[in-house]
């Protein structure tokens, strides 16, 4: 080692670095070094039960094979469909929540404190609640239509592939909506009064207050939750395996569940690795897009457009 670098370690600029040297060691232990072998991994033949076969390698392979497999298709599109109708609807009753509660004088606290609680939940809980809540003979949903003379048999909530569907977005939706809300109401609560008051002088009802004022104030608090929840949704596996398995005949199957069936079940952990750098690729596509939207709505607001 040379003068100068020994110098550098005894001097008080090197304390920072040395600090945080266990947890770079963590992070390349436990990210870096399993992300390297996974991307090796997808390039390969790799089977779990035939460990030779990990230095087997078989270059795009796996990846031409997955563009012309159909389920791997019917997956990403449902996937795609799952993240942009859970995204836009727990957008809208994340603001609907967020301006109710805004209104509200006495009692907001415990409100927000209440709003937070369905996200405190663990995915696997959530899947275990609502599998009970959506069961076909014991459910709450089928018990309720059935007391209120609304169906006569029994509804196949998570049998039938439309129906589970549902059901699954259901569950998400009521999860996660909160974290729409939560983000808008700090949005709300920072915006400014001045130009509320000077727009309602000027003659503007409620609605065209909330229009031009409101919600481009708020679009920048939409886009950072849309870009954390659609790296959420995209990674979507607890609720589906506890709901519903993929099933009914894989109607329900997201990228996620069919990547673990494919690694775990099947033993294809080269084709699973290609399908989770596929669905890497999904998340950094809705990342970048909502990160543009993002960075145009603060420059809107700031008056450069």
């Amino acid at each position: 080692m040379s003068r100068t670098r020994m110098r550098f370690f005894r001097s008080p600029r090197a304390i920072p670095y040395l600090l945080l040297l266990p947890s770079i060691l963590v992070i390349l232990a436990v990210v870096l070094v399993p992300l390297l072998v996974s991307f090796w991994t997808s390039f390969t033949a790799y089977n779990l039960t035939k460990p030779a076969t990990l230095f087997q390698f078989v270059g795009l392979r796996n990846y031409q094979r997955l563009m012309v497999n159909p389920e791997f298709w019917w997956a990403f599109g449902r996937t795609l469909v799952f993240v942009t109708i859970a995204l836009n609807l727990e957008m809208v009753l994340g603001l609907g929540l967020a301006l109710l509660i805004n209104k509200i004088t006495w009692g907001q606290r415990t409100l927000r404190t209440i709003m937070m609680f369905p996200m405190m939940f663990s995915p696997i809980l959530v899947g275990f609640q609502f599998k009970y809540i959506f069961n076909d003979s014991v459910g709450l949903v089928n018990n309720a239509l059935f007391d209120l003379g609304l169906i006569k048999e029994p509804i196949p909530w998570l049998v039938d592939g439309t129906l589970a569907n549902f059901s699954i977005l259901f569950a998400e939706i009521w999860m996660s909506t909160s974290v729409f809300a939560i983000l808008l109401l700090a949005g709300l609560m920072a915006l400014p009064k001045e130009p509320i008051e000077a727009a309602k002088v000027d003659g503007c009802n409620p609605v065209q207050v909330f229009r031009h004022i409101t919600l481009p104030f708020l679009m920048p608090f939409v886009y950072i939750a849309m870009t954390i929840r659609s790296l959420d949704i995209a990674r979507a596996y607890d609720m589906v395996r506890i709901m519903t398995n993929g099933g009914p005949a894989g109607r329900t199957e997201l990228l996620w569940t069919l990547m673990t069936r494919t690694g775990y079940q099947n033993s294809q952990m080269g084709m699973a690795n290609a399908m989770g750098y596929i669905s890497i690729l999904l998340s950094i596509v809705f990342t970048f897009y909502f990160y543009r939207k993002l960075v145009a709505a603060r420059t809107f607001m700031g008056g450069a457009q």
